[in-house]
């Protein structure tokens, strides 16, 4: 069975003997994903989707325009 990225992605080794680019190049990944760090939400980001969700599932027929403008005030 053939590995997926990430798995792939684990086998790059940044002080080994072959360049990055290379590794990347045999192991058929792009260099970015093996940089890319991911970032968490913000606590209030995730307060304000908390609140929008909530928001939603008391009224479900209010729609995206007007949580939109809920949000904005």
């Amino acid at each position: 069975m053939k590995e997926d990225a990430k798995q792939r992605r684990s086998h790059v080794d940044k002080a080994g003997k072959l360049s990055v680019v290379r590794q990347c190049e045999l192991l058929d990944i792009h260099r970015s994903g093996v940089y890319y760090e991911p970032v968490g939400e913000t606590a209030l980001n995730l307060e304000l989707m908390r609140l929008m969700d909530e928001k939603n599932l008391l009224h479900p027929w209010l729609g995206v325009p007007r949580i939109v403008t809920w949000t904005t005030y």
